[in-house]
């Protein structure tokens, strides 16, 4: 998506040669015309896989996700982060580092919203190291529902992320996929 490594290199901030901040585009300030043309495109990577949920974990990958389930006519399934007072006492849960947050969360899905007849795609903003991939992998993997894919906005090839999920043999579809940021740039990874 051009469009989208044009936004990037405009709007992007990149903090280091590890974290690329993209506040103004995709996790704290939302472009809905931009987002809505990510879901279609994940949809059109993913319309032939027979999906019957999507599945992402909050915040960030929100937005991206419902547009995507939109497109593909599905439910959007969001991973929530906290426990809620009406939270049910036997939810699939996952222990996960974030990466960028720097902090240990749990992250929890009802077991009563994901069942072994689902079909589902997994939706996320940027893909790094992968604790959140991997730990929303295995909650899918309990419920018994099979994984057909993930779609990740923002690859960082120069993290072990999206290679340890290919290697589980896991379809991994980028929007777009970044090679570097040392030196403060952003440097794209060929297709």
């Amino acid at each position: 998506m051009e469009k989208l490594k044009q936004r990037i290199v405009e709007q992007g901030v990149v903090v280091s040669d590890q974290v690329l901040k993209l506040d103004a585009l995709l996790n704290h300030q939302v472009d809905p015309q931009l987002t809505m043309e990510m879901g279609r495109e994940f949809a059109a990577r993913f319309r032939d896989a027979g999906v019957t949920r999507v599945v992402t974990v909050e915040s960030s990958g929100i937005a991206i996700a419902f547009a995507t389930a939109y497109e593909l006519g599905v439910p959007l399934l969001f991973a929530r982060r906290k426990k809620t007072l009406l939270a049910e006492p036997d939810m699939l849960c996952e222990r996960v580092p974030s990466f960028t947050k720097g902090i240990v969360t749990d992250i929890l899905i009802s077991r009563e919203l994901i069942s072994p007849d689902d079909r589902v795609l997994f939706i996320d903003d940027i893909i790094a190291n992968g604790d959140a991939a991997r730990g929303l992998v295995k909650i899918i993997e309990r419920s018994g529902a099979e994984l057909v894919g993930a779609g990740i906005v923002v690859e960082k090839c120069f993290q072990p992320g999206a290679k340890a999920l290919r290697e589980q043999g896991i379809r991994l579809e980028s929007l777009v996929r970044i090679a570097s940021l040392e030196g403060g740039q952003v440097i794209f990874a060929d297709a």
